[in-house]
C-alpha cells in the first residue's frame, strides 16, 4: 500500500468536506486512516489458495467424515460501493476429499479474502472457490450473515437489517446436500424459514 498517497487523499477529502486538516484534532487523521486501511485491505495481493493449501493434511479413509462444519466465524470486510465496513458471521462447511484442513486455517482464508474491497455475494463465492481449490474438497458451502454500515448508517438507516448470502460448490451445490448442510448450520434466514424483519435474503448457488 502506498501510505503517502492514502494520507494525501485523506487530507484532500477533509478539505473537500470543508474541514481544516491542519487543526490539531485532525492533524494525525490522515496517518490514522492509512493505518486502518493497511489493516482493512491487507488481503490485496494475498494468495488465499496458498493459505488454504498450507493448512491441509492427508486424511485416511476412516478419518474424513462426511461433512465438516465450522460455525459462527466472525469476519469484517469493506463494501466497495461506499468504502464502509460490513461485519458478520460466516458458517463454513465442506465435504472432505483426500485432505483435511486445519479449522483455524479456514478463518485465515476468510480473513484474507475479506480484507479487500468486496461485495458480500462475491466474498462468499470467492471463499468457497478458494477452499475448494486449495483443499480439493468435493463440496464447499459458505453462508454469510452480515450487517452493512452503508445500510445502517446512511440512506434509509435500517439499523436492524442484515444480509444473508449462500455460496456452494460441488456436492454441496446439490439441493438436497445443500439443504442438509444449511439445516445443520442452523443459519435461521437461510434455512428456508421466513426471514427476520429487515433481512435481505439472497442465495448465490
Amino acid at each position: 500500500m502506498d501510505r503517502a498517497r492514502v494520507e494525501a487523499a485523506v487530507r484532500e477529502l477533509l478539505l473537500g468536506i470543508g474541514e481544516d486538516p491542519d487543526r490539531p484534532e485532525l492533524a494525525l487523521t490522515p496517518k490514522r486512516v492509512a493505518d486502518a486501511y493497511a489493516e482493512f485491505f491487507a488481503g490485496i495481493g494475498t494468495d488465499a489458495v496458498a493459505i488454504a493449501r498450507s493448512g491441509t493434511v492427508h486424511a485416511e479413509d476412516g478419518e474424513r467424515g462426511q461433512l465438516v462444519i465450522v460455525r459462527d466465524v466472525r469476519f469484517r470486510s469493506v463494501c466497495e460501493h461506499h468504502l464502509l465496513p460490513f461485519l458478520g458471521v460466516a458458517h463454513l462447511a465442506y465435504t472432505p476429499g483426500e485432505r483435511l484442513i486445519g479449522l483455524g486455517t479456514l478463518s485465515r482464508v476468510l480473513d484474507a479474502v475479506a480484507a479487500r474491497p468486496q461485495l458480500q455475494e462475491r466474498l462468499g463465492e470467492q471463499v468457497a472457490a478458494t477452499i475448494a481449490e486449495g483443499l480439493g474438497a468435493a463440496g464447499v458451502l459458505v453462508v454469510l450473515d452480515a450487517q452493512h454500515q452503508c445500510v445502517t448508517t446512511r440512506g434509509e438507516r435500517q439499523t436492524g437489517s442484515t444480509t444473508v448470502t449462500v455460496a456452494a460448490t460441488g456436492t454441496l451445490g446439490e439441493p438436497v446436500a445443500r439443504a442438509e448442510a444449511i439445516a445443520l448450520i442452523g443459519a435461521g434466514a437461510a434455512t428456508g424459514a421466513a426471514p427476520a424483519a429487515g433481512t435481505d435474503h439472497r442465495t448465490e448457488a
